[in-house]
């Protein structure tokens, strides 16, 4: 393959997804914090601002000089992975990819022209061959979302909100914005796994990958079936008081917890929606122009009230109850007081009043 084509099929017979839309993946959630992040106050003004100040020819330099760029003669099984990845998802062209001395296990898809793969050689020597292939399909998925922007600019905001920690109002704005990049980013994690197992294709490798990532090279130390006993056991287990030490851990984090991680794409392989796309009904690029942002919208809203009415957490149960009590409640009033949901003023008042509690 060149840097804008492809040469061979992957190594192994995986099926390919020509033209594949990242709607195709995309988690609802990722698409809703990013549109909540677009509406953050200030952000565009910021956005705008930096597309044109972030020194991404330095950064590009940086990797250059002080990292080892992945090529036929350089961590050739790296390459052919990239290839294999950018052929199943069908990105024309290859990003450059680098391995960093690093012995903490990542990867990173940064950039604002052209996305850049970076993995550390920690997460090189922890991952066997598939597990890896899921972590570059992941990379990808970043890459072909358009994720690498957003990606390049937290990490330049987050360097300079240390830099004007002294400056109050300065930090707040700064931080609102970074904490807003932080929960889409998490988001945007759980999407880009899909992306990888729709690389991989291999659910037991994104798993092992994900314990691995927990746990350390120990594989013959953990199971699947008990590390995603414990995410059932995190989301369930504790009071609202450990409800808000869940949210409260998580907000400085840029990824989800891994167990989650596990939890979310375990739930997806098995979905319907994930056998359309192996089975190669899946919304293509070609149509994004056309794509409805209402139902996006829809998707997104209907997407968090079943994680509501699903979840095990104690403060999304009660949330659930609340709501549920609260429709009781008006049942209750609308038997009592049958007249009250006739016609007229009061009666078309209290109409719009429900309609507009049933879409909340």
């Amino acid at each position: 393959m060149t840097d804008t084509g492809f040469e061979k099929a992957p190594a192994r017979d995986r099926r390919r997804f020509p033209g594949i839309s990242s709607r195709a993946y995309e988690h609802p959630a990722d698409r809703s914090a990013l549109v909540a992040l677009r509406k953050l106050s200030g952000f565009d003004t910021v956005f705008k601002a930096l597309s044109g100040l972030l020194p991404e020819r330095s950064l590009r330099l940086l990797f250059l000089s002080d990292s080892v760029r992945v090529g036929e003669t350089q961590f050739a099984h790296l390459h052919t992975m990239l290839r294999d990845a950018c052929y199943i998802l069908d990105l024309e062209k290859v990003p450059q990819m680098y391995v960093q001395q690093d012995p903490k296990p990542n990867a990173m898809c940064i950039g604002l022209d052209e996305p850049i793969i970076v993995v550390t050689t920690g997460l090189v020597e922890l991952l066997d061959e598939e597990e890896m292939r899921a972590v570059v399909g992941h990379e990808v998925g970043h890459a072909l979302s358009g994720h690498s922007v957003y990606r390049t600019v937290l990490l330049f905001l987050t360097n300079l909100a240390l830099r004007v920690a002294w400056i109050p109002l300065g930090n707040v704005a700064i931080t609102a914005i970074v904490t807003a990049l932080r929960e889409w980013f998490r988001k945007s994690e759980l999407s880009a796994d899909r992306a990888g197992l729709l690389v991989g294709q291999d659910v037991t490798a994104s798993m092992r990958g994900l314990m691995k990532m927990a746990g350390g090279n120990h594989l013959h130390e953990m199971n699947v079936d008990a590390f995603l006993a414990q995410a059932d056991e995190y989301e369930k287990s504790g009071d609202l008081r450990d409800s808000v030490l869940k949210i409260l851990n998580v907000l400085p984090r840029t990824h989800p917890f891994t167990t989650v991680r596990a939890a979310e794409l375990n739930k997806w392989s098995q979905s319907r929606d994930y056998q359309r796309i192996m089975d190669g009904h899946y919304p293509r690029r070609e149509d994004d122009k056309d794509a409805s942002v209402s139902d996006s919208f829809r998707e997104s809203a209907s997407h968090y009230a079943d994680a509501v009415r699903s979840s095990k957490d104690p403060l999304f149960k009660l949330v659930g109850d609340i709501a549920g009590g609260a429709a009781d409640v008006g049942g209750k009033l609308r038997d009592k007081f049958p007249g009250a949901a006739g016609s007229g003023g009061a009666g078309g008042a209290e109409g719009k009043g429900g309609a507009a509690t049933g879409q909340g």
